[in-house]
């Protein structure tokens, strides 16, 4: 059971990582950042307040629209490990169940919007320029 979640949470991390990495280096030269570290502040209060959460919008962004390719693996993942409790029974994959494979897309297509919904919603809480 550890092997597939190391499998599913390890895959999008490198490029999340590479992604984070560029937006923290383009919103660390920015005039603001510049001005904060000028008031005094601390460089952790600096980073977590004034550049990270800015460099957090396009992070979120790419989150949000990898979350259905990690819905759609975790199928995947369970038919290579063969795992007996994932989105679909695998005695419910008959080639004529097609009651099965519809409401199973339906779940999943909500829940990809309920995942689209949920990164428009937080991005005024990351960057507060953004008003809806």
């Amino acid at each position: 059971m550890i092997l597939p979640a190391l499998l599913i949470g390890l895959t999008p991390s490198a490029g999340l990582m590479r992604i984070v990495r560029t937006q923290m280096l383009e919103v660390m030269r920015q005039d603001y950042v510049r001005t904060a570290r000028a008031k005094g502040l601390t460089e952790r209060t600096v980073i977590v307040r004034h550049a990270l959460r800015n460099a957090l919008v396009p992070v979120v962004t790419v989150v949000g629209l990898s979350l259905p390719g990690l819905i759609a693996g975790t199928a995947i993942f369970e038919s290579i490990f063969t795992l007996r409790d994932g989105p679909v029974p695998r005695r419910r994959r008959l080639p004529h169940d097609y009651p099965v494979i519809q409401s199973t897309n339906l779940v999943f297509a909500f829940l990809i919007v309920m995942a689209n919904l949920a990164v428009d919603v937080s991005y005024p809480f990351l960057d507060r320029r953004i008003k809806y």
